[in-house]
């Protein structure tokens, strides 16, 4: 596959707010790689929180080991870490704030909401699905049932459909389940099912995505595969693995579907010299590659354009 690499044109100017490291120069972070000559522009979130954009240079950045993120349409980013979302203005100052709460461990995700909430899980000793406004004010909130203890591996990237309800992966269960908003349990898309390899193929369901044909895209984590399923049976309709993309993918935690009908995958533990995100299309042919030595790991993602143009519903 060929590479498309751009030279750095560094102006070291870095200074430091109360929260984040605003980059001022323009930072060359990795290469993209496509015979097609695909480009894209992404947020990453994981140990490493920035702006690529489609020459491969840092536009933001902000300070890592975050969770889960989302450029929205005002210009700002909203990004989860463990103890707090905030969201922040491109030059880093906070408009909004939400802060872990009490007797809980963690915060799984955050998801910005058409009516201008954000939907919030929080992992513990009591797991629980928020829905926040900006104001602070928490006006729909349900306990999770993630069927573990375990606090970090009860949930990741909840997301809300397009009937008002919540898909939430919970990886030791096996499960996306969707929930209603009094956190009833209306159905269970199971990723351990016999045609996936079982539960030791360790399909721990990390991103549950709702497409525009009302199927459920997932990302299998240590299972090294993404499935799109049918929710009304439970049942595959499209997957795709290591057999199909020659072992690239190592930890399918992030996955995005965009509007040609490719689907774009994070491999987690991709290592120093492993591409961080690849690219594939509908027959499981990688058409992408972006490699970076300078970002430790990609924990999740959003793709905003291609090649110039936006993708649609990546603005929030």
């Amino acid at each position: 596959m060929k590479a498309f690499l751009y030279p750095c044109r560094t102006v070291f100017l870095l200074f430091f707010t109360g929260h984040c490291i605003v980059v001022a120069q323009n930072e060359s972070i990795g290469e993209q790689a496509s015979d097609s000559k695909i480009l894209h522009s992404f947020l990453v979130t994981g140990p490493d929180t920035l702006l690529v954009e489609e020459n491969g240079l840092v536009s933001w950045r902000c300070r890592g080991g975050s969770r889960d993120g989302f450029a929205l349409g005002n210009g700002n980013f909203v990004i989860a870490w463990k103890n707090e979302v905030l969201e922040l203005t491109r030059q880093n100052k906070v408009k909004f704030r939400y802060r872990l709460g009490n007797g809980n461990r963690e915060i799984g995700s955050v998801c910005p909401l058409p009516n201008g909430n954000f939907l919030i899980t929080e992992l513990g000793a009591k797991p629980r699905l928020l829905e926040v406004g900006r104001d602070g004010k928490i006006s729909v909130q349900f306990p999770l049932k993630p069927e573990t203890d375990n606090a970090h591996m009860q949930t990741r990237m909840a997301r809300k459909n397009a009937d008002g309800n919540y898909w939430v992966p919970h990886l030791l269960a096996h499960s996306v389940k969707e929930y209603n908003i009094e956190g009833e349990v209306l159905r269970r898309i199971r990723t351990d099912l016999e045609e996936l390899g079982g539960r030791a193929a360790k399909n721990w369901p990390f991103t549950a995505i709702e497409l525009g044909n009302g199927n459920l895209l997932v990302g299998c984590t240590l299972g090294n595969k993404v499935v799109e399923f049918s929710p009304d049976d439970g049942k595959v309709v499209w997957k795709v693995g290591n057999n199909k993309v020659g072992g690239l993918i190592k930890d399918a935690c992030g996955v995005q579907r965009l509007e040609n009908g490719n689907t774009v995958i994070a491999s987690y533990r991709a290592g120093r010299n492993g591409p961080k995100m690849i690219e594939v299309d509908a027959a499981g042919k990688v058409v992408w590659e972006f490699k970076s030595e300078k970002i430790r790991a990609v924990h999740h993602f959003q793709v905003l354009t291609t090649n110039g143009k936006k993708e649609p519903g990546a603005l929030k």
